[in-house]
């Protein structure tokens, strides 16, 4: 189980607007009202056992255990001050549902599962007072700080790799390294590097660049050849899994005299799925 995790209150601007009865009443724009409101909360996420992916709003924030900042749903229900205390139970219930966080947790061999949490949405007629604007109150939103999922184990050890389905079961955390050149199915993925230009004749270099160095380290530029450049080559860069590929950018500088260096990045992830890296570029002279 997650230990120590603080339940510490978040205040979460939503507003109430006691008005007059009106054909229309519209959600007010706090963004700017607001300066000192909360928007972001930092959550402590974990699993059991750890190492899950964990999935929010159809990104990946990170692998259990984890500490995450997040943006806050902000939703902004106007009640009527004619409301009953049914109808406004209604709208409590609303808020929170559309304030509901659900984070998927995978991991590779476990079934996917998620966990959803909702926030307490009160009316509290004590809260701050805002004469300048229509007499609004505002009010509190308590979110926990803490989220946890138990995996649950699957019965068929060969389940597709469920973080990408065309990822062979059990390859996704394959590393390439040293001590066993070519013994991952990654590095026995052939992709086609194609490049042309013009003028023809420009210089090619690449280099690695990561946003995990821990793992892959950024590298220097390596000269490839001239365009026009073809090749059917397999990735070998060191420390490199399929799980990592999507933060990790191959750049490609053209350099030819007389004329301005380009760059352009490919993200590993992607240039695996299609099987490509490729591009045209169209050198622009230098004024002299």
């Amino acid at each position: 189980m997650l230990k120590n995790v603080r339940l510490q209150k978040v205040l979460l601007p939503v507003l109430m607007v006691v008005v007059a009865l009106c054909s229309s009443c519209k959600p007010l724009d706090l963004s700017k009202k607001f300066p000192h409101a909360k928007s972001s909360q930092i959550f402590e996420i974990n699993s059991s056992p750890e190492g899950a992916t964990v999935i929010y709003d159809g990104k990946k924030i990170g692998v259990t255990p984890c500490e995450v900042e997040l943006p806050l749903p902000y939703n902004i229900p106007v009640v009527n001050n004619l409301y009953t205390n049914n109808k406004r139970n209604k709208v409590l219930e609303e808020t929170q549902k559309l304030s509901a966080m659900t984070f998927k947790f995978i991991k590779d061999g476990y079934f996917t599962g998620e966990e959803t949490i909702y926030p307490n949405a009160n009316f509290n007629y004590n809260g701050i007072y805002y004469p300048s604007l229509n007499n609004a109150f505002i009010v509190s939103v308590d979110y926990p700080e803490g989220v946890f999922h138990e995996m649950q184990k699957s019965d068929n050890e060969n389940i597709a790799y469920e973080k990408d389905p065309t990822i062979v079961a059990g390859e996704a955390d394959n590393m390439v390294s040293r001590d066993n050149p070519g013994g991952t199915a990654l590095e026995r993925t052939i992709i086609r590097w194609y490049f042309d230009s013009e003028p023809r004749g420009a210089r090619l270099y690449w280099r690695v660049v990561s946003s995990i160095p821990s793992i892959v380290k950024n590298t220097n530029e390596l000269y490839l050849g001239t365009t026009p450049y073809e090749e059917t080559r397999s990735f070998n860069i060191l420390g490199l899994t399929y799980e990592n590929s999507r933060d990790v950018q191959i750049e490609i500088k053209l350099s030819r005299p007389g004329y301005i260096d380009q760059v352009k990045r490919f993200n590993v992830r992607q240039a695996i799925d299609q099987q490509e890296i490729s591009s045209f570029f169209d050198l622009v002279k230098k004024v002299e």
